[in-house]
C-alpha cells in the first residue's frame, strides 16, 4: 500500500484541508449540474424565445447539433474493456439528454414546469452517475479486465485485441527466456485474429519479430498460447553435441542443437511412426551445410546405416573433411542422375525383402541397411519425375531423402516432390513469403518465419522427423563444427560401420559398382573390424576419443595430390581429343556422295547387282536368335566394362546389322532387357546399363 496516500495531514487546518481535497473532485458534476443547464437553457430563452418563428428554428438547429455532437462523444470515447465501453454509453447519453433538455427550455423557458422538475431530477441522477464511476475507477484500474494481464491488456488496443482475453493467473516463465500466457477470444473472434497481430506484439514488447508466436488449441478454436522470447540463449552459439558411443543404430534420436529454451533439438527420423523426407531451404550463409554436417557425422558413426551424398557445387568444401563416412559422395551431374535412375530398382528390391522378413516398413530387425540419400540442389540435378517416385516409394524401405536448396519454388522442385517432403528446416530467408515453401501452414500462421535471411547463420525452424508438433514454432540452432573433430569421429567410427547391404547393391547395379568414390567401413582393407555386437564391449563415448592425426578427407589422403590427379587427367583427356580430331581429319569423305548406294539404311535389304557390273555381293548366313543376342550382349557388356553406361538405341546399329536384325528386333530386345532389370529407360529415350547381360541372373 502506497503509504503517502493514506497518512493523513496533521496541524492546523490539515485534517479539514484533507477532507476538502478528497471531496472536491466529487463536487464538479454537481456544480455542473446545478449552473450548466438553467445558466444555457435562460440564455437562449432570452435571446430567441420571444418570437415563435424564431424559438423553433433555434430549437430544430439545436436538436440537430444534439444529435452531432452525441456521435462525436461516442467515436471519440471508444474502448476495448468493459469500463471504457460504459463509459462511452454514459458519456453519449450525458450530451444526448443535455442538449435535449436545452432544446426544450429554448422554446418553453428554463424555469417552467416540467423543465424545471426534469433540471432538478436528471441533473443530480447525472452528477450522481459521475461520481460512481469516480469511485469506481479508483477502486480499480480501466485498463485492465477482470482476467487479463495487465502488461498485454494495456496494449489491447494498440495491438487489436479488443476481443482477447489473457488469463493473467496462468502466465509461466520458463526461466530460460521464454513466456508463455493462455488467451481465449470472446464471440466474434478468432485465433487467426490474435496471430495475424504477432508483428504489432513484438513491436510492443520490443522483441524479434520471430519472439512472438501464436499457436492455436488443437481441442478449442477459441483458445491458443502466447508465447513470447524476450531473451536469445543462443546467440553465443551451439556447440556441436557428439555422438554419445559409436557404432548406435539409426532408430537413436540424433542430437543437431539446441531450442530457443535450451533443450536439445533431436531428430529421429528412423524411431518416427512414418519415415518423412526433409526439404531443407534457407539463403547462402543461412547455416545449412553446417546442420548437413553435424546430421552426416552423427549418422556415420553407426552401424547398419549407409549415406550416399550429391553436391554438384561444393562437395569436397563442404564434406570433404568427413567424406569417408559417405558410402557414395557424388559431385558431378551425369554420375548424380545415374544414381535416381538406379534408385527405383533398388527400392523395389528392398520392398521385397521386407516383405519376405514379414516387415511393413524397414526397422533394426531387418538384414537392410537404413540409408541417407542427400540432394543438394535437386534442382539442378534430377528430373522431377525421377524425384517424385523415389520420394513417394522410399519411406517404406527405409530410404531417407534430403533435400536441400535456397528457394523451393515450384520452378525449383516440384509441388508432387514438395508434398512428399514431410519433414522440414528452415533457416533463414530473405522474403517471409519464401518461408511458405517449407514450412505447415499452421506454422506460418502461428508467426514462426525465419525471415532473417543470413544475419542469424544457423538459426531455422523444424517440423517432422520425430519432432513433437509442439516445438515445430519453437527456434533452434545447429551446432557450430569443427572440422578436425568431426574428421577424427568419422575415422574412429570405422570399425562400426557396415556396407551397404548385397540386395541394395546388386539392384543398384554398374552405376554403385563403378562409383568413384567410396567411403571407408569395417570390410575396407586397413580397417579393423569392430568386435560382434554382443561380444563387443561398450563402445567409448565419443568425446573420450582422441582425434589421430588425419587429413581433411580420411587416413592417408592427400587433398593435393588428388588435385594433381585431376590436372593429369584433364590433360590427358586433351591429348586424347586432340589425337582423335586429328584421325579424323585424315579420313578422306565419301568419295561417291551420289551414288547409288547413298541412299541405304540399316533397315534396307542388300540390293540386287547390276547383271553386267561384275560385283557380286555374298551373303552370309543369319545368326540364330541366341548368336544375334550374344553380338549384342557382349556390345553392352563392352561399354559397361569402359565406363559407358547410358546410351540411345541408335548407338547400337553397328551391332545390330553385325546380328543380322533390323530396328523392331532393337526395340523388342531392348523391351526384354529392361523389364528383366539388366536395362533402365527413361523419358527421354535414353537407357542406362544397370548390369552386364552377360552377368548371370
Amino acid at each position: 500500500m502506497n503509504t503517502s496516500t493514506d497518512i493523513v495531514p496533521v496541524g492546523k487546518g490539515g485534517f479539514v484541508g484533507h477532507l476538502v481535497g478528497k471531496a472536491l473532485p466529487y463536487t464538479t458534476p454537481w456544480v455542473s449540474a446545478a449552473t450548466l443547464p438553467p445558466v444555457a437553457g435562460w440564455a437562449t430563452n432570452t435571446m430567441w424565445g420571444g418570437d415563435p418563428v424564431t424559438a423553433g428554428l433555434v430549437s430544430a438547429g439545436l436538436a440537430v447539433g444534439g444529435v452531432v455532437l452525441s456521435a462525436v462523444t461516442w467515436q471519440a470515447a471508444g474502448g476495448s474493456n468493459k469500463f471504457r465501453e460504459i463509459r462511452r454509453v454514459q458519456a453519449t447519453a450525458s450530451v444526448a439528454a443535455g442538449m435535449g433538455w436545452l432544446t426544450c427550455a429554448t422554446a418553453a423557458g428554463p424555469f417552467g414546469h416540467p423543465l424545471m422538475d426534469l433540471w432538478l431530477l436528471g441533473g443530480g441522477l447525472f452528477a450522481a452517475s459521475w461520481n460512481v464511476r469516480q469511485l469506481m475507477r479508483n477502486a480499480h484500474d480501466e485498463t485492465e479486465g477482470s482476467e487479463s494481464g495487465g502488461g498485454l491488456a494495456a496494449l489491447a488496443d494498440a495491438i487489436g485485441w479488443e476481443k482477447v482475453r489473457v488469463k493473467k493467473d496462468k502466465v509461466k516463465g520458463s526461466g530460460k527466456g521464454t513466456v508463455t500466457a493462455p488467451v481465449a477470444v470472446e464471440a466474434g473472434g478468432t485465433i487467426a485474429d490474435v496471430q495475424s497481430t504477432t508483428a504489432k506484439v513484438a513491436a510492443a514488447f520490443q522483441v524479434p519479430p520471430s519472439g512472438v508466436v501464436v499457436t492455436p488449441d488443437p481441442e478449442n478454436a477459441a483458445e491458443g498460447t502466447v508465447s513470447l522470447r524476450v531473451a536469445d540463449l543462443l546467440k553465443d552459439g551451439v556447440e556441436f553435441a557428439p555422438p554419445r558411443e559409436l557404432g548406435m543404430l539409426p532408430t537413436e534420436p540424433v542430437p543437431v542443437g539446441l531450442y530457443a529454451d535450451g533443450e536439445v533439438w533431436v531428430l529421429d527420423p528412423f524411431s518416427a511412426a512414418i519415415l518423412q523426407h526433409v526439404l531443407v531451404m534457407g539463403v547462402t550463409g543461412a547455416g545449412k551445410s553446417e546442420f548437413l554436417r553435424s546430421l552426416v557425422v552423427h549418422l556415420a558413426t553407426r552401424r547398419q546405416m549407409t549415406i550416399f551424398l550429391v553436391d554438384l557445387a561444393k562437395g569436397r568444401q563442404t564434406v570433404g573433411h568427413i567424406a569417408d563416412g559417405i558410402d557414395w559422395l557424388i559431385q558431378d551431374a551425369k554420375t548424380a542422375k545415374r544414381l535416381l535412375k538406379s534408385l527405383p530398382a533398388a527400392i523395389k528390391a528392398r520392398g521385397d525383402v521386407l516383405a519376405d522378413e514379414g516387415l511393413d516398413q524397414w526397422s533394426p530387425e531387418s538384414s537392410l541397411n537404413a540409408m541417407l540419400v542427400w540432394i543438394e540442389e535437386a534442382a539442378d540435378v534430377a528430373d522431377f519425375n525421377d524425384l517424385d517416385e523415389i520420394a513417394r516409394k522410399a519411406r517404406s524401405v527405409g530410404i531417407w531423402l534430403g533435400i536441400s536448396l535456397q528457394r523451393a519454388t515450384w520452378k525449383n522442385l516440384d509441388t508432387d516432390v514438395r508434398a512428399n517432403l514431410q519433414g522440414a528446416v528452415c533457416f533463414g530467408v530473405d522474403d517471409a513469403g519464401d518461408a511458405g515453401f517449407c514450412l505447415p501452414d499452421r506454422v506460418i500462421d502461428a508467426g514462426a518465419i525465419p525471415a532473417w535471411g543470413s544475419d542469424r547463420p544457423g538459426y531455422a525452424v523444424a517440423t517432422g522427423m520425430g519432432i513433437p508438433e509442439s516445438r515445430w514454432t519453437t527456434e533452434v540452432r545447429s551446432g557450430l563444427t569443427d572440422r578436425e573433430e568431426l574428421a577424427a569421429l568419422v575415422a574412429a567410427a570405422a570399425p562400426y560401420r557396415d556396407p551397404l547391404d548385397e540386395t541394395t547393391a546388386t539392384a543398384l547395379g554398374q552405376a554403385y559398382a563403378q562409383r568413384a568414390h567410396r567411403g571407408t567401413n569395417r570390410t575396407t582393407p586397413g580397417v579393423p573390424e569392430a568386435a560382434p555386437a554382443a561380444l563387443a564391449p561398450a563402445p567409448a563415448p565419443a568425446a573420450a576419443i582422441p582425434a589421430p592425426a588425419v587429413a581433411a578427407s580420411g587416413p592417408g589422403h592427400d587433398d593435393s595430390m588428388e588435385d594433381d590427379m585431376s590436372d593429369l587427367e584433364g590433360a590427358a583427356a586433351e591429348e586424347i581429343q586432340d589425337a582423335y580430331d586429328e584421325v579424323m581429319a585424315a579420313i578422306p569423305a565419301d568419295p561417291e556422295p551420289d551414288a547409288d548406294y547413298a541412299h541405304l539404311r540399316l533397315e534396307d535389304d542388300v540390293p540386287e547387282a547390276e547383271p553386267d557390273s561384275g560385283i557380286e555381293f555374298e551373303v552370309p548366313d543369319r545368326p540364330t536368335t541366341e548368336e544375334a543376342r550374344h553380338i549384342l550382349y557382349i556390345e553392352l557388356d563392352g561399354w559397361m566394362r569402359g565406363g559407358r553406361l547410358e546410351f540411345e538405341p541408335a548407338d547400337l546399329a553397328p551391332a545390330t546389322a553385325a546380328a543380322g536384325r533390323k530396328r523392331p528386333w532393337l526395340q523388342g530386345e531392348l523391351k526384354r532387357l529392361t523389364e528383366l532389370g539388366v536395362l533402365q529407360h527413361d523419358s527421354h529415350g535414353e537407357y542406362q546399363i544397370i548390369q552386364s547381360p552377360l552377368q548371370p541372373a
